[in-house]
Parts: structure tokens; C-alpha cells; sequence
């Protein structure tokens, strides 16, 4: 056994401060990585039968600009998302749909993959596919059974017997006498007790299978998860992470089988991002209240998406509604409106802005006081643009790098203004009438009509675009114009 001590002596300053709440103790932790300046994060990720919804955005954006912030930090991160593309309820639709299981779950791996390059999220390092690791999770299944944690039930299948774990219900804070009171003991009469969970299902008619020690079959979920993970960080890692919702039962049980098989401890902290809620209920495809990505990204720029995600401590609930990604739009066009005009140049950032920055996200990831700091830094960047030149530039420089570790704010200015982060309508006949184009060629009337002193039509041209979303903004030397 490897023990790594006083890790926390040798890591740097920048580092030692970072803070996370870890739902095992309840409590915020001072982060110590097992191996100095490296960090294992494994996040479960999608289970690939529809589209992507904004909850799931969550987890992607969240998660993403943790791994950000540690890179930001300096850490050597190894980022893990995985696939889960073998499921019942992958089964049932690719049955509805009269379609290979395989090719139902690459459509939406791309479309996924689409998603979150909208949203500016980076792809993980490693993204194991449940398909792909049957090797690893009949070895670790075949581990729980040599030790007496796991049996064959009276239909087959391999269950995971949760009365011999000790210590099960520690992360969830459940009591095991508690729950087995609540469940109903005809459930499942294969099991030997109905708190036991499957992890390998036998074969049945019209679903794909692969052979085991147990005969033909396929994983339970729970199993898949903690096979990849340890497959890819090892059997101990830093951090594992993922939604509220998967705290109990699938959290609970990956620590059960994990540490079950490999006599370690599975992973020193356990994050959850919260809900996204919609009138007070959680937004899920089971409650059918549910908006996909693809669908909000025909109302709002990604953009504005993921500054709506970020407005909110991860932990915290999300309420989505169409006032709040107004909102985000709004708060955008003021930090792009900061930025535009001002020269790029290659020089250090404000020191007072970095470190009242990374206090934020040192803090658990608050990404809302992190916000907060980006506008500060504009609104003093807006006084000092035309009195202090050289102040501005870096106050640009500190504005455009820490945004960026949040993942926005990285396009250019003048081309996201003139964008927007609202789509009005997706019919072609009226967004011709506001095209880029047609813009322009108002302004310009405009200008000349301001040249002849014609105030009326100037002030009518104006008036017109405003109409219309586009708001024109005087300035020396021509005029400006941006989308609302």
C-alpha cells in the first residue's frame, strides 16, 4: 500500500485554498489531491436514448468549468465523463423504433456531442462507453461474487447483497433497517432481500446480451459506472461527481460495489449539482416537463444558456424560465459592450481582480460571486476607456481571462452585439428582414440622413430598428448596433 503525506505542504499557494463541499461529510473540505498536483474526476454522464434537456446541460456546464478552474489552478487533471448506451430504457426504444440499440445510441452520442460544443463545454478526456467495458464489469462482478457480496438470485440474475457492506447508506445518510421497512418484500421475489440491487441481468427475448459466468446477459446500471471509473482513474480517486438525483440509490451503490471488490476506498469527495426546476417541480423526461438544448437554442444564444447555468452556486436550485435567459442575455451584452473597442493586448491581468476571483471560486465553485467580480471589472473598464487607455487594455485582458475560465465571453465583441442572445422568431422571411445586410444599409441612411441634418428620418430610422430588436448606439466617428 501507498501512502502520499503531507501532500497539502508541498502544493502550491495558488491551490491550497480551493474549497469543496463534499456531500460524504457534509461539509466544505480543503481539497488534497492523493498525488500532488494531479486530480482523477469522473462525472456520470448521459444515458443516450433522446436528446439532451437543460438539466442535463447543468451537469455538462458545471462540470466542465470545475475542470477549468482546476487546469486554471495549475492541477494535472484527468477529466472522465462516461456514456451509458446500454439501459432499459435504450431497450424499450430502440424496440418502439424497430431500430439497432447501437445506432439509437450513436444518434444521440452525436447530437450530445453537438450540444455541448454549442455550449462551449470541452470534451472530457476519457468518455468509456458501457457497451465497450463488459470485460471490466463481469471482472468486478465475478470479484463481488468470489467474496460473498454478491448471488444468483432465483431467475438468474447476479445481485449485490447490500445487508453484507457495512457502512451502506453513508453518502445518502439513509438507514438500511429504515429503507428495507419501506420497501415491498413481493417486488422482487428473486432477491434475498428486497434492498439488493442487480447486477447482471439475464437475457431475455429482443435484447442484445453478452456472454457471462452467469450465461447471457447484460449489466444493471449501477455496476457500469463503477467499473469505468475505476477502469479509467483507478480503484481510489479524487473526486467523483454528478446530479442530485443520483446520490441514492446510484452513488450509494457504486460505493457498495467499488469498495466491496477492491478492499479501497473508492473516491475522497463526492460532488451533486442541483436541480433545475421548472414551477417548483424538478425538470425530468419522466415528469414530461422537460425543454431539450436543441430547443432552447432556437430562442436563445448558447451562450446565454450557459451564463443562466453559472448564475447559480451548483448546488443550488436552477429555475428555469425565459425571464431568467433574458436576463442572461441582458447581463452579456453588458460585458461584450465593455469589451468592444478596447485593445487586446498581451499583458498581465489585474492582480486585485484575479485574486478577489479566485477567493469566489475557491469557495466551492461560486460561480455567481465570480460573476460578480467580472462586473466590477467592466464597470471600471466603461470609466477608464477613453481617460486611461493603457488601464482599460488590461482591464479588457483581466475581463476576456477570467470569463474565460468560466467559458464565455470569448467571442468577438462587435460580432456577438450584432448577434444577440435572443432569437426572435426562426422563419426565413422574417429574419431576412433583419439581416445583417439590411441593418447596415438603414444605418447608413441613417448617417447620411444626420449628415443633412434630416432629424426626422434619422429619428424614424432608429425608432424602426428598435421596433425590430436592434438598437443603435452613437458613437465618434459612426454609430454602432446591437441586437437586444
Amino acid at each position: 500500500m501507498v501512502f502520499t503525506l503531507n501532500v497539502v505542504e508541498h502544493l502550491s499557494d495558488n491551490q491550497k485554498m480551493l474549497k469543496i463541499y463534499n456531500t460524504l461529510s457534509r461539509s466544505k473540505e480543503t481539497f488534497k489531491p492523493r498525488v500532488e498536483g494531479k486530480v482523477g474526476l469522473y462525472v456520470c454522464g448521459m444515458t443516450v436514448y433522446d436528446y439532451c434537456h437543460v438539466g442535463h446541460a447543468r451537469v455538462m456546464v458545471v462540470f466542465d468549468t470545475v475542470a477549468r478552474y482546476f487546469r486554471y489552478l495549475g492541477y494535472d487533471l484527468t477529466y472522465v465523463r462516461n456514456i451509458t448506451d446500454i439501459d432499459d430504457k435504450i431497450i424499450k426504444r430502440a424496440n418502439e423504433n424497430n431500430e439497432d440499440f447501437l445506432a439509437l445510441t450513436e444518434r444521440f452520442i452525436d447530437a450530445m456531442h453537438e450540444d455541448e460544443r454549442a455550449l462551449s463545454v470541452l470534451p472530457p478526456d476519457l468518455e468509456p462507453k458501457a457497451s465497450e467495458s463488459m470485460e471490466e464489469i463481469i471482472a468486478m462482478i465475478e470479484a463481488l461474487v468470489t467474496k460473498g457480496l454478491a448471488y444468483t438470485g432465483t431467475n438468474g440474475d447476479v445481485f449485490y447483497s447490500v445487508e453484507k457492506f457495512e457502512g451502506y447508506g453513508q453518502l445518502s445518510g439513509k438507514n438500511i433497517a429504515d429503507l428495507q421497512a419501506g420497501e415491498r418484500v413481493d417486488i422482487d421475489n428473486a432477491k434475498q432481500n428486497p434492498m439488493d440491487f442487480v447486477l447482471w441481468k439475464m437475457a431475455k427475448p429482443d435484447e442484445p446480451f453478452w456472454p457471462s459466468p452467469w450465461g447471457n446477459g447484460r449489466p444493471g446500471w449501477h455496476i457500469e459506472c463503477s467499473a469505468m471509473s475505476t477502469c479509467c482513474l483507478g480503484n481510489h480517486f479524487d473526486i467523483h461527481g454528478g446530479g442530485m438525483d443520483l446520490q441514492f440509490p446510484h452513488h450509494e451503490n457504486e460505493i457498495a460495489q467499488s469498495e466491496g471488490a477492491t478492499n479501497e476506498k473508492f473516491v475522497n469527495l463526492w460532488m451533486h449539482n442541483g436541480f433545475v426546476r421548472i414551477d417548483e417541480e424538478k425538470m425530468s423526461k419522466s415528469l414530461g416537463n422537460f425543454f431539450t438544448v436543441r430547443e432552447v437554442l432556437k430562442k436563445y444564444h448558447p451562450e446565454a444558456i450557459r451564463f443562466f447555468i453559472l448564475s447559480s452556486q451548483y448546488r443550488s436550485p436552477l429555475n428555469y424560465s425565459d425571464e431568467q435567459l433574458d436576463d442572461a442575455g441582458m447581463a452579456l451584452t453588458r460585458l461584450y459592450t465593455a469589451l468592444r473597442g478596447v485593445e487586446i493586448k498581451d499583458i498581465a491581468i489585474d492582480e486585485d481582480y484575479g485574486q478577489r476571483f479566485k477567493a469566489a471560486m475557491d469557495d466551492d465553485f461560486n460561480t455567481p460571486v465570480a460573476l460578480s467580480v467580472l462586473f466590477d471589472c467592466a464597470r471600471e473598464l466603461n470609466k477608464t476607456k477613453d481617460s486611461d487607455p493603457d488601464k482599460a487594455s488590461m482591464l479588457a485582458v483581466t475581463l476576456k481571462a477570467l470569463a474565460g475560465v468560466l467559458g464565455i465571453i470569448q467571442g468577438d465583441p462587435q460580432a456577438a452585439l450584432q448577434t444577440g442572445f435572443r432569437f426572435v422568431t426562426d422563419h426565413s422571411d422574417i429574419m431576412d428582414e433583419l439581416s445583417d445586410e439590411k441593418i447596415e444599409q438603414q444605418v447608413n441612411e441613417r448617417l447620411k440622413a444626420k449628415k443633412d441634418k434630416d432629424w426626422v428620418v434619422a429619428d424614424k430610422i432608429r425608432d424602426a430598428l428598435k421596433d425590430q430588436g436592434v438598437v443603435l448606439e452613437d458613437v465618434a466617428g459612426g454609430t454602432n448596433w446591437r441586437r437586444e
